[in-house]
């Protein structure tokens, strides 16, 4: 099979996250679908709670009832998953036909960090295409290829402001 595996996301009922995450892993493994469910996960995120006046450091599930799962879609593979215990359906306009991630939501997401390597050199001009600054145009700092990230100075309200964007937001001027 020479399908490729890709993201897809999982609605669960609330709570229920680790479980699904749990009795899907069981299922893969009785099955052998290694080979066709590679990866299941829920980003988390970890932040400070005050309670009590006590501080109080915790995970936090960043998208709470989803999960996000590697595979590649079959009817049985989808069989399989919607009918994993607390799975209400997949995420899309056709909960039947599921429709993947894109590589770029993957990475906003947090899902998965793609190693994107950039075609572009410190001083070249490129066009940000997504985030708060999608549209906007900005001329290349610095690149950092292990972080995934580029200093880009952007004119806003008249003033140049370096900022650091993800490769992933960026892409070179035509």
């Amino acid at each position: 099979m020479t399908e490729e595996a890709r993201w897809y996301v999982v609605h669960t009922y609330s709570g229920y996250e680790n479980k699904v995450k749990e009795d899907l892993t069981k299922t893969v493994e009785n099955l052998g679908l290694h080979d066709m469910i590679q990866d299941i996960m829920f980003p988390v995120e970890e932040v400070i709670e005050v309670k009590d006046g006590k501080r109080k450091r915790i995970q936090r599930k960043v998208y709470p009832g989803y999960v996000m799962i590697k595979m590649i879609q079959t009817p049985e593979i989808w069989y399989v998953v919607r009918n994993t215990r607390g799975v209400t359906g997949f995420v899309g306009a056709d909960s039947s036909n599921p429709t993947p991630l894109t590589d770029e939501e993957v990475v906003q997401m947090g899902v998965e960090r793609l190693n994107i390597k950039l075609d572009v050199e410190v001083g070249e001009t490129v066009e940000i295409i997504s985030g708060p600054f999608d549209g906007f145009t900005g001329k290349v700092l610095s690149l950092d290829d292990k972080a995934q990230k580029a200093k880009i100075d952007i004119v806003i309200f008249g003033r140049n402001t370096p900022t650091d964007l993800d490769y992933a937001a960026i892409r070179k001027m035509k």
